[in-house]
């Protein structure tokens, strides 16, 4: 099974909040990601793209594959830092 994600990726879980609450408050995924993810997928609204299992590390892959289409993560934590995670496919 592959799925299809967007990710912001913050250094603190308070920014990862505060970018919940901003999509709340009507801000798009993408916006947010372009505005404030540390990854490179920034540029393309935090796209990852199509990926299987045992793309991701762990904590990552087990959050983005209980989504359902177009729900957004809580915080996840990685050795990266904290997540958001949009699953579009």
């Amino acid at each position: 099974m592959k799925i299809k994600a967007r990710h912001i990726l913050v250094e603190q879980e308070f920014e990862a909040q505060d970018l919940i609450k901003k999509m709340g408050e009507g801000s798009t995924f993408e916006e947010l990601a372009q505005k404030f993810s540390k990854c490179p997928s920034r540029a393309r609204g935090g796209d990852l793209g199509e990926f299987g299992k045992g793309r991701m590390v762990p904590s990552f892959e087990e959050a983005a594959f209980a989504l359902q289409v177009n729900e957004v993560s809580g915080p996840v934590r990685t050795q990266f830092g904290y997540h958001l995670i949009q699953r579009y496919a």
